[in-house]
């Protein structure tokens, strides 16, 4: 049966309402729900029926997805023993003493950020509060220590090759190449899709930029002067976040901070992805094994994830235990807290892939792709029109893994139809777009986070990087995007736009350097 109008309404639908409400959760099952009401006679009854017996639960049995799932929740309470174990405060602390400039305080606090690269949420709370000491000495505005956090959060976590959003962003690509047909490793797609990651890569650019050449423009600019000057690393009336962390995951008085408990678990895990990816590949693939690309090619990724991210979950919880920082039920209870951390996720995820199954049924897809190529429009734009509107959407509904989970299903299917050339890029700019919102949405919850973290008023720390988070999306655009489409390589076009970034600065931006704060702050003495 042809569908026509009706086979994308659902996911209009779901945008619609996530924007509307704020809530992601609801505003698919609602969607889901609908197309299922197509799908059984326009009967609502039967469609709510069908929405949880054929698609949610078709996803969570799925072996593929299933694997996924448990990957993301042996991530999340991987992640929470390395947090409680103090291993990744200690990497922290030992970077932040070295520190003795305001110039430095900023590439410590981002190399900080950096390096807590498995989740987002992690590295808003953990560069935050490791951070805040030092930046607070060095004379440092909260609004630049809370834009630094968010700059290294959520742009770092999507494009790290192990993170708690891995397995999200897989499965979100596994389900759109399957609708369209296309035998993929997902792994590797993932893989060659990081450089079309252009805002995450421009983002964390922008912040290098600005602390090496200590210029800054717009409120922030006002706000590190401020600070300089007066040292007052908050603003009169400035109303900071409180630190909302949960017990079960901060580290415990009295505990030794050691690096060790931060660099082996992720070694570990690291180490056992790319050898499980290359022996799976050669062993069970078939692939040959003088060629590693061919070896992680016919690997299944998701078998793969599942295998180590119960290895590294094991070498977390067995340091913890043998330095005695935490007693079994401790550990357990670490364990599972990390785990519900992002059982969020994995709802959306499922929701995601149902809607996806939706909307494949009613012929989403040959819809979609009949209108475009009817259109006329250019098969070169797609990637720009695809990032626009990820990026607009993130920022409305403040979630990046809704904005995946709806917009990527949509959008493979007509960057393949009209040119297989573009697949990848499209790719990144859904996944890349979709960070936007979660870097700068007031209303997102890393946003937040790193107000929190960070200790600055929150609507400040939106008002001092919204001007730093649009550079960066419009240099991706003009710079990344446009000249993707055309398939000018990764290697000019990340180059020009880094270029693009350290000219505006230089001419746009104001000096913030040591020197002119401390003459400032004479000059107020003088006065005084």
């Amino acid at each position: 049966m042809e569908y026509g109008f009706l086979s994308i309404l659902p996911a209009i639908v779901a945008i619609t309402l996530a924007i509307a409400t704020r809530e992601v959760i609801g505003s698919l099952f609602i969607a889901i729900w609908l197309g299922a009401t197509f799908l059984n006679n326009y009967n609502p009854g039967t469609g709510l029926l069908q929405a949880v017996e054929n698609f949610v639960l078709g996803s969570v049995t799925d072996p593929w997805n299933c694997a996924i799932l448990i990957f993301t929740l042996l991530m999340g309470g991987m992640i929470g023993l390395i947090t409680r174990s103090g291993g990744a405060n200690a990497i922290a602390n030992a970077l932040a003493k070295r520190a003795k400039t305001a110039r430095a305080g900023q590439l410590y606090s981002w190399l900080i950020g950096m390096l807590i690269f498995f989740d987002d949420y992690g590295s808003c709370l953990i560069t935050g509060n490791t951070a805040r000491p030092l930046t607070d000495k060095l004379r440092i505005s909260r609004e630049k220590l809370s834009y630094i956090v968010d700059s290294t959060a959520a742009p770092v976590a999507t494009i790290g090759i192990i993170s708690t959003w891995i397995g999200y962003e897989l499965g979100v690509i596994h389900d759109s190449f399957q609708a369209i047909g296309v035998e993929t490793n997902v792994y590797l797609t993932f893989l060659q899709s990081i450089p079309f990651r252009f805002y995450s890569i421009f983002a964390l650019g922008l912040v290098v930029i600005i602390a090496v050449m200590m210029r800054d423009f717009g409120p922030m600019y006002h706000a590190e002067i401020r600070a300089r000057t007066t040292g007052k690393v908050l603003r009169d009336g400035a109303v900071p976040l409180a630190d909302t962390t949960t017990s079960e995951l901060m580290v415990k008085e009295g505990t030794p901070l050691r690096i060790i408990n931060f660099i082996l678990p992720i070694i570990v895990l690291v180490g056992a992805t790319f050898y499980g990816l290359y022996w799976h590949g050669v062993n069970v693939g078939g692939a040959d094994p003088s060629s590693l690309l061919d070896a992680l090619g016919n690997a299944d990724s998701s078998i793969v994830l599942l295998w180590t991210s119960l290895i590294g979950s094991l070498v977390a919880l067995v340091m913890v235990l043998v330095q005695r920082i935490l007693k079994f039920t401790e550990a357990m209870d670490t364990f599972v807290s990390g785990m519900k951390s992002v059982f969020f996720a994995c709802v959306i995820l499922v929701l995601a892939w149902s809607l996806s199954s939706v909307s494949g049924e009613l012929g989403a897809a040959d819809y979609l792709v009949g209108l475009v190529i009817e259109g006329g429009v250019p098969y070169q734009i797609i990637p720009l029109v695809i990032f626009l509107i990820a990026c607009l959407m993130s920022f409305a509904t403040g979630t990046s893994w809704g904005t995946m989970g709806i917009i990527t299903p949509l959008a493979i299917p007509v960057a393949y139809a009209l040119n297989p050339a573009i697949l990848i890029p499209t790719l990144g700019s859904v996944l890349t777009g979709a960070i936007f919102g979660d870097h700068c949405s007031p209303i997102s919850d890393s946003t937040i986070l790193s107000s929190t973290g960070s200790g600055a008023d929150h609507i400040d720390h939106v008002r001092t990087q919204m001007p730093y988070a649009i550079l960066a999306a419009v240099v991706a655009a003009v710079f990344g995007f446009i000249p993707a489409g055309f398939g000018i390589p990764v290697w000019i076009t990340i180059p020009v736009g880094l270029v693009v970034l350290i000219l505006f600065v230089r001419f746009v931006g104001k000096s913030t350097a040591d020197d002119i704060a401390v003459i400032e702050a004479d000059k107020a003495k003088a006065k005084a």
